[in-house]
């Protein structure tokens, strides 16, 4: 993909993204942070279907959401998307960045907005702190997108299989925070629309002023050049494909 087409694809996922996310915060806050349409039903089917090997399997899938795990996640990513020691070490230390920025960003918002967790007596897991965005389904899909960029750029086959099972991932994580009953689904909502935006703006300055000597950061979203192999057999092909001169 083109510089020029990145720059408007991750433009237009940042500003769609971004409209819908102040919309639900604005109504959200507008409420008084109670449940909005969906929520409560959605609450209380997942407390009325708790067995408890969909318990075990909900709370670690929801652990995986948190602490290192996801800066695993987006370090690999870094490490994908470079090919040199040091590209990958500027890249390792982008996404960490990207990462970190994501979170301490959206904690301000859930602290501005300060909504209510649902009810603790409906609660099948520890949470702390307030609910919207969800904490665990923002850092979650921020690195999962990170790395699934990374896997898009450099995977050398079954790059979009990868890629889903790395969402499918990120959305467990969200879903599993609604059936553990410690946020609302808006919650969740909030916090994939937030990594959306987040990413997209991510991508739009990198594919916008990242300078293209510096392009290892910015690689998924830009169309990569022949490699110098690659480079020699197409000039090799040029110059004998090309007919001979006039005498």
């Amino acid at each position: 993909m083109k510089r020029e087409d990145t720059t408007e694809l991750a433009g237009s996922a940042a500003l769609g993204s971004a409209v819908a996310f102040v919309l639900l915060t604005l109504v959200v806050a507008g409420r008084g942070g109670t449940p909005l349409f969906g929520d409560e039903n959605l609450t209380a089917w997942s407390v009325g279907h708790r067995p408890d090997v969909a318990l075990a399997l909900a709370r670690g899938v929801t652990d995986t959401g948190t602490g290192v795990v996801p800066y695993v996640l987006a370090a690999l990513a870094g490490l994908l998307v470079a090919r040199t020691a040091r590209q990958r070490l500027t890249a390792v230390t982008a996404c960490l960045l990207c990462l970190a920025a994501a979170q301490a960003v959206r904690y301000g918002v859930m602290s501005l907005v300060a909504r209510p967790r649902p009810a603790a007596a409906d609660w099948a897991t520890h949470a702390s702190g307030w609910s919207f965005p969800s904490g665990h389904t923002t850092t979650s899909a921020v690195a999962a997108g990170l790395l699934a960029l990374a896997v898009l750029a450099r995977a050398p086959r079954g790059r979009l299989p990868i890629a889903l099972a790395i969402g499918c991932w990120a959305v467990l994580v969200g879903l599993s925070r609604v059936y553990l009953g410690v946020h609302w689904f808006s919650d969740v909502l909030g916090g994939w629309l937030f990594a959306t935006c987040w990413l997209g703006l991510c991508a739009y300055v990198l594919a916008r002023f990242a300078p293209r000597a510096h392009s290892a950061i910015s690689a998924p979203f830009l169309r990569p050049g022949p490699t110098t192999e690659e480079g020699r057999h197409a000039s090799h092909t040029e110059r004998e494909d090309r007919p001979p001169s006039a005498p």
